[in-house]
Order: C-alpha cells, then sequence, then structure tokens
C-alpha cells in the first residue's frame, strides 16, 4: 500500500512539473493567450457568446498539442472533465471547455489573416529574444520553402479545389500550401507564413501553382519581415531567373538545389570552368573513425541570362559524400546547389552542413511530423473556407510551442531520460491535464517561481 501510494505521489509530481514546463514555456516566450491571440478580431454578436474568442482559439491550440486528430475529440477528452474544467477556468474564467463545434461556428467569421499574424509575431518574438540566434548562416536565418498537399478529396469539395486527372481517368481535387519555415540545425521548424495554393480567380485560363504562389508568398515576407537577415533554402523547382533576380532585390542569400535537369547552360559552364580551378577543392574526414569522406568543390562567378534576358552571375557548390551503409559497403551522394554566397576553402563545409543540406528538415520537422506524428494535418477540421485556415494556422502555433517544450530545459529536467517518442510527450501532457487536480489558482500558480529556458546549441 505504502508502495503504490508512492507510486501515485510520483505521477502526480511528473504531471505537475510537466504542466508547469508547459505553462513556463508558453508564459516565458509568448506571454498570456490574449497577448498571443488579443489581436484577432471578434465578428460575434457579444450578446450571444458564452466562451471569449482567445478561449476558442486556445482550445483549438490545446487540441493539436494534445494530438487528440479531430474535433469531436474536444468534447470525449476535454470537455466536461472536472480537472480540465478547473485549468479552464484558472485560464479563462469559464465554467467549461467549449465544445468542438463551438470552435468551428466561431472560426467561419474570422480573418485568416489575422491568425497568421499570429503565426508570424510569434516567430518574431524568438527571433527579437534571441533563442535563435545560434543557428543562423553566417548571420541570415535559414528559411526553406516547400509545398505539401493538405487535404485530398474524390468529389469537387469547394470552389478553390485544384484538379489532377489520374491516370484512370479519376479526377482528384486537392488544397496544397506552400509553406516558408524557419529550420535550424538542431531541428527546430518554426511556420513562419502560408500561401494557400487555390483557384481565387474563375476567369483564370491556368490552375494557381506553387511556382506562383512562391513569388506571392516572397512578396509577402518581404513587407512582414523587411530588414530580416534571410537565407532561402529552395529546391531544384525554383532554379531559374526569376527566383535569382527576386533574391538579388530583396538582399536575400539563396541556396537552390541544382538537378542534372535543370539549367543546361549553367551546366555547360560548370564543365567548362571546374579544371580550369582545381585549387577549388576541399577534402573533409567525418566521424567517430573518421570513416565519412566529404570532397567539395566548387565554381564562382558562372554567367546567366535568363528568358527576359537579365544577366546574373552564379556560384556552384557540390558535395561528394561517401560513407559507409548498415552492410558496410561505401555509397557515395552528390549535392549541388546554387547560391549567392562566395564559397571559399573555409566556409564551403559550412555553407553545405549548416545550410544546403537542413533544407530537408522542412520535410522531416516540417510537414512529416504533422501529418504522420499525430498532429493530423491532412485531416479536415472544418468543411468552411475560412475555418480549415483558421485550424491549419492553430496547428502550426501548437506545434511551434510543442517544440520549444520538447526541446527546452524544463522538460529535460523533469525527465532527463525522455519519454520515448515524441507521441509520448502528448500523451503524456493529455494524461496531466485531464487527471491532475488543481484549483484555478493552483493551475495559475504553476507560472511562478524564478526559471530559465535553454537549448542545446551543439
Amino acid at each position: 500500500t505504502l508502495g503504490g501510494m508512492s507510486e501515485k505521489t510520483e505521477e502526480k509530481d511528473e504531471q505537475e512539473e510537466l504542466l508547469k514546463a508547459l505553462v513556463c514555456t508558453i508564459h516565458h516566450y509568448f506571454g498570456s493567450w490574449q497577448a498571443i491571440f488579443g489581436r484577432v478580431r471578434d465578428v460575434r454578436n457579444p450578446n450571444l457568446v458564452t466562451y471569449p474568442l482567445t478561449s476558442l482559439l486556445c482550445t483549438g491550440v490545446m487540441m493539436f498539442l494534445f494530438r487528440l486528430g479531430a474535433r469531436r475529440q474536444i468534447k470525449y477528452q476535454l470537455r466536461d472533465n472536472k480537472p480540465s474544467q478547473s485549468k479552464f477556468e484558472g485560464w479563462f474564467d469559464v465554467e467549461n471547455v467549449p465544445h468542438g463545434d463551438t470552435l468551428n461556428y466561431g472560426f467561419k467569421g474570422l480573418e485568416p489573416d489575422e491568425v497568421q499574424e499570429v503565426v508570424c509575431t510569434l516567430v518574431e518574438r524568438l527571433i527579437r529574444k534571441k533563442v535563435l540566434s545560434n543557428w543562423r548562416l553566417f548571420d541570415n536565418y535559414l528559411i526553406a520553402v516547400d509545398g505539401t498537399g493538405v487535404l485530398t478529396f474524390e468529389e469537387w469539395h469547394c470552389q478553390y479545389c485544384l484538379t489532377r486527372k489520374l491516370n484512370n481517368g479519376a479526377v482528384l481535387y486537392y488544397h496544397p500550401v506552400l509553406a516558408a519555415k524557419l529550420i535550424t540545425a538542431n531541428g527546430f521548424a518554426f511556420s513562419l507564413l502560408t500561401e494557400f495554393i487555390e483557384n481565387r480567380d474563375p476567369q483564370a485560363s491556368k490552375q494557381d501553382c506553387e511556382l506562383k504562389a512562391f513569388y506571392r508568398l516572397a512578396k509577402r515576407l518581404k513587407k512582414r519581415f523587411p530588414r530580416l537577415p534571410i537565407c532561402l533554402l529552395l529546391d531544384g523547382l525554383y532554379a531559374g531567373g526569376p527566383t535569382f533576380q527576386l533574391c538579388e532585390d530583396y538582399h536575400w542569400r539563396y541556396m537552390v538545389v541544382l538537378q542534372d535537369k535543370d539549367l543546361l547552360n549553367v551546366h555547360r559552364n560548370i564543365h567548362l570552368l571546374l579544371p580550369l580551378v582545381p585549387e577549388n577543392h576541399k577534402r573533409l574526414r567525418l566521424g567517430q573513425s573518421l570513416e565519412i569522406v566529404q570532397d567539395y568543390r566548387w565554381v564562382t562567378q558562372i554567367d546567366y541570362t535568363d528568358s527576359e534576358d537579365r544577366k546574373h552571375q552564379l556560384n556552384m557548390l557540390t558535395c561528394q559524400e561517401t560513407k559507409p551503409t548498415r552492410q558496410g559497403e561505401m555509397h557515395t551522394t552528390t549535392f549541388k546547389w546554387l547560391t549567392n554566397f562566395i564559397p571559399t576553402m573555409t566556409n564551403v563545409d559550412t555553407l553545405a552542413n549548416q545550410g544546403g543540406r537542413i533544407r530537408w528538415k522542412i520535410e522531416n520537422e516540417g510537414f512529416n511530423v504533422q501529418k504522420n506524428g499525430g498532429f493530423n494535418l491532412e485531416h479536415p477540421y472544418s468543411q468552411h473556407h475560412n475555418a480549415r485556415k483558421v485550424f491549419y494556422f492553430l496547428l502550426q502555433i501548437a506545434y511551434s510551442i510543442f517544440q520549444l517544450l520538447e526541446k527546452g530545459s524544463l522538460f529535460r529536467k523533469a525527465f532527463p531520460n525522455g519519454v520515448g517518442s515524441l507521441k509520448n510527450i502528448a500523451f503524456r501532457l493529455l494524461e496531466a491535464w485531464r487527471n491532475l487536480r488543481l484549483s484555478p489558482a493552483g493551475f495559475n500558480s504553476l507560472y511562478g517561481g524564478r526559471y530559465q529556458i535553454r537549448f542545446d546549441s551543439s
């Protein structure tokens, strides 16, 4: 019996430490929920409002933080649960957690751009607090841009659907997005801006596409962060004159993947110039046993004239990496980028390993986790056009908070041995929220005390 009581006490202490890590992380970086969502306008009739808008938006964030997977799970997991009600009362002075349908109804009238601005503001606060300074590339923040599918339907969904005809003759209706994420070498992938790829003009002769969305997104990014030193990390789709000119005009750095099928004239110039600069070569050996070999070669000031007769001078950096596979065989992978950084003997390995090669984090830490890690990005949280976008942005906010929690020292101190997978953190958060009994005042007292949050900067 004493052993059982001891285990229950230990479990309660762990749950309290986990909730404290969560609420202190949110408060430390972003302040109260009112500070986070206070500028989103509430267009509902105030005489018919039971829940303040901030509480609805917060509930949406909690749904994603706890990885509930669908709106209806709010009813079964958060609503009508006494410990959950008490915590929510501490935050918003309401008696219960709002129903998932209440969220959907409330979000229909919101302006999605105002919720997008919340996403921008949260990252801006991290930048101003110098949270991300250690992972800049020569003082530039790394912004990876890539597109991904979000919703897919076999029948016509709405007027904004994109369509694609499959080989079997069936038509696919889908909604992709183009995302700009601030990424770091230690695994952060914070959503910065999103451009929805959709058919807005019914008179247009062609569908919207990723390239068109990129130019819209870049314009918005420059307007929203006019002085932010940016290095864009892009795949081969964007290798071309318009992208190079855009980066010149905006004073941005870039590293664009160069594939063999792209810019054939540039490839010809590279093949001609490489033999003329044999000194542009650097070899590194990495790994515990120096089993990884990296060979760098580069060419500078490659002349390129685009389709609009604009002249550009490009730099090319290539990295050939040879390392043993799990079967013990040696395997070589070649990476190649076009960049407006000037490669030199002292910086090529930094440009490659801490710049160009971490572009994949937008796909792994970004899209893959949000699709397959419990956030359920591809689930249609609403059929309404505005509400669907609001839910998308709340997912991005929740994922930003979750990353700060998971990589922060408060969580690592409470669980020095970890808790297994990232899904386990969400599971334990949900269990602590549902089971730990705290009065509203007791819950709010978790913010008390002095603390610091640090990240591993290696």
